[in-house]
């Protein structure tokens, strides 16, 4: 990499400076970015990443960096797309990332894995975008569990109906954005559909100059909606099933992609599950009004079962509360405090194995100090007691 001189006031001035406002930097990030710059590092914000190297795209262009430095045993710390990062030359003089910055938020989902890991999607969004497909019958759960993570990850949800050509009634298409909405409770509902343009102008401003994560399963229509987004073909489109609107994975890592009108987006693949991590914040906001209801309720510690003065049945008895949300809002909750659970015996059952390690070394590192037979013989002056 080129060794490149830096001000470190310089990354006060993103437009000026660093063409890498369009990528998102700003004040903030160029704050922490300062001790970087002192350091002589280039800033970049992390485009790609894939076995064990990333894209990044610097202010002088994109370039193909390791990742060594900044390898943790921690999932939901390694490098992901969105990503601030500090770029700098390894022994061999090639780039390499040395530190990531703070993240200001951070999209995660546990793994499939029975050792209950987290995975980052994406760091630093402003916009968690959930693309649910039309071709399909609504999966109220689904986007439940959707929401309730993109709450947790500090970024405004929004839900997009897509492939609203689909639906050619207005009144169907109308029942489908209202029982959305009331899965999603303060979040925006947009129907789309890249074929006819229907919300794409709308969802186009929503997302200038912001970042944002576009997430769903397999078949949503992603990538179709980012091609119509960017104006150009920068993804790959594979043909859907008409008969359940399932399809193969389009996307097959995570990318970066600047939008015409200023902004970022970053598209996914399709993802077969979404399981909650540390999700208590973001469930308690996507059932925000169940956690309103239960406010009221006359117990404050009131389980919403058969207890007197229950708000929340109360709700649900006079029809203002659908029964499937409670029962959705009781799974969700008990899927997330079992994973913690687990989360926390992994991590003291691997805490106690560094223990054991660290206790291990230290004996051998004794031993190797002592010498033969603990040290007697610098000690005795031969074979005799030296005690």
């Amino acid at each position: 990499m080129n060794d490149v001189p830096h001000d470190p006031h310089a990354p006060h001035d993103p437009h000026a400076r660093h063409g890498l406002a369009r990528f998102g930097w700003n004040d903030e990030v160029a704050d922490a970015f300062v001790p970087h710059a002192a350091a002589g590092l280039l800033p970049a914000r992390i485009a790609r990443v894939d076995r064990g190297r990333c894209e990044a795209i610097t202010p002088h262009g994109t370039v193909h960096a390791g990742i060594e430095p900044v390898a943790t045993h921690d999932p939901t710390r390694w490098l992901t797309t969105g990503d601030w990062a500090a770029i700098g030359d390894d022994a061999q003089g090639r780039p390499e990332v040395k530190a990531i910055l703070p993240r200001r938020t951070a999209f995660l989902r546990s793994t499939s894995s029975k050792r209950s890991e987290g995975q980052v999607l994406a760091a630093n969004v402003d916009h968690a975008v959930v693309a649910v497909s039309l071709a399909a019958e609504l999966d109220l759960g689904r986007i439940e569990r959707f929401v309730s993570l993109a709450w947790t990850s500090g970024a405004q949800p929004l839900v997009l109906l897509t492939k609203t050509d689909l639906v050619p009634d207005p009144d169907t298409l109308a029942h489908l954005v209202a029982d959305t909405e009331t899965v999603a409770p303060g979040v925006r509902v947009l129907p789309v559909s890249s074929r006819t343009g229907e919300g794409v102008d709308l969802l186009r401003a929503l997302l200038t100059g912001g970042s944002t994560v576009l997430l769903g399963v397999s078949g949503a229509g992603k990538s179709t909606l980012t091609n119509t987004l960017v104006g150009r073909e920068v993804q790959q489109v594979n043909t859907i099933r008409d008969s359940d609107g399932k399809g193969r994975h389009t996307t097959t890592a995570r990318d970066l992609i600047p939008l015409p009108d200023g902004g970022v987006l970053i598209d996914t693949p399709g993802l077969r599950g979404v399981g909650l991590w540390d999700a208590g914040e973001g469930l308690e906001q996507a059932f925000a009004e169940i956690e309103e209801l239960a406010a009221q309720c006359r117990f404050h510690d009131c389980g919403h079962h058969s207890e007197p003065g229950c708000a929340v049945l109360a709700a649900i008895a006079d029809g203002s509360l659908p029964e499937r949300r409670l029962d959705s809002y009781r799974k969700l909750l008990r899927e997330n405090e079992r994973l913690a659970a687990r989360t926390d015996a992994r991590l003291r059952a691997e805490q106690r194995q560094r223990f054991k390690q660290r206790q291990a070394t230290g004996r051998h590192m004794m031993e190797r100090k002592r010498g033969p037979a603990g040290g007697r013989s610098r000690r005795g002056g031969g074979g005799g007691s030296g005690w």
